[in-house]
């Protein structure tokens, strides 16, 4: 069964392995703060359908309680530990068999085996939240490696930690025009490509939520990042294949073992 990969816009993508539906960081929102989906319709209610949720950290347009709550009873969902002490709403979602997990940790899924990785990023809840919860990657083990950055920089020790992987869902932008430390722009997230030797790539986390008045000013900033990545990765990780996805548009990356 080959693995299929649907971008839903911002970090949210389904990636369908082995039978088994894994959400990332599910954000089904029309406005969120001062943000405002500019591309793509809200996702439908299939995208809510799966076995598990992956929840990279605790940034409100990563852990969104209100589409948590859209996920059928008895869904899976992996959170950071200490993310039920940090986000209250969550204990609420008492439907939801929530797991906190840490770097390291391992959770089977059906056929399937999550490994948590570290990410370099600031994951507390903002804009009060103290330090008290990792930023995560995941990378899911089926018929193919399909890491899930979530938010993270480069660090020196990424390929090792998390290890050999066939398809890589990388941010390349944010929801400003600025990405402070902790993140990945286009050209780093080609950098990661290159040290993960992914055979293939989604470009995610940009393009689809923008500050109220910012398509007006610099609409560049957020069209950009997604050809911006396919550009650089040309340069860094030529063997790759790079698939630049529209919202609710699905690829099945060829994976060869």
């Amino acid at each position: 069964m080959p693995v299929e990969i649907t971008w839903w816009g911002h970090a949210t993508c389904t990636v369908e392995d082995s039978g088994t539906r894994v959400l990332t960081d599910p954000l089904f929102a029309r406005r969120l703060a001062h943000l405002r989906r500019r591309r793509g319709p809200v996702p439908p209610a299939r995208a809510a359908v799966a076995d598990v949720a992956l929840i990279s950290h605790l940034h409100a347009d990563h852990l969104h309680v209100p589409s948590l709550a859209r996920l059928a009873p008895g869904t899976l969902v992996l959170v950071p530990r200490g993310a039920p002490g940090q986000v209250p709403g969550l204990r609420r979602l008492d439907r939801l068999r929530l797991t906190e997990v840490v770097p390291g940790d391992r959770v089977r899924v059906g056929d399937l085996v999550v490994r948590v990785t570290t990410a370099r990023h600031d994951g507390r809840r903002l804009p009060l939240g103290p330090h008290r919860c990792p930023a995560l990657g995941f990378v899911v083990e089926g018929a193919a490696r399909t890491y899930f950055a979530g938010d993270t920089g480069l660090f020196a020790s990424m390929a090792e930690e998390v290890g050999p992987v066939d398809v890589a869902l990388l941010p390349v932008g944010g929801w400003g025009p600025f990405l402070g430390p902790g993140h990945l722009d286009a050209e780093r997230a080609a950098q990661a490509l290159e040290r993960l030797g992914a055979r293939s790539a989604v470009p995610v986390h940009y393009g689809t939520y923008w500050p109220i008045g910012m398509d007006a000013v610099r609409p560049h900033e957020f069209h950009a990042p997604g050809h911006e990545f396919v550009r650089h990765a040309a340069r860094h990780a030529p063997e790759a294949a790079v698939h630049l996805l529209d919202q609710g548009e699905s690829v099945s990356p060829a994976v060869v073992r």
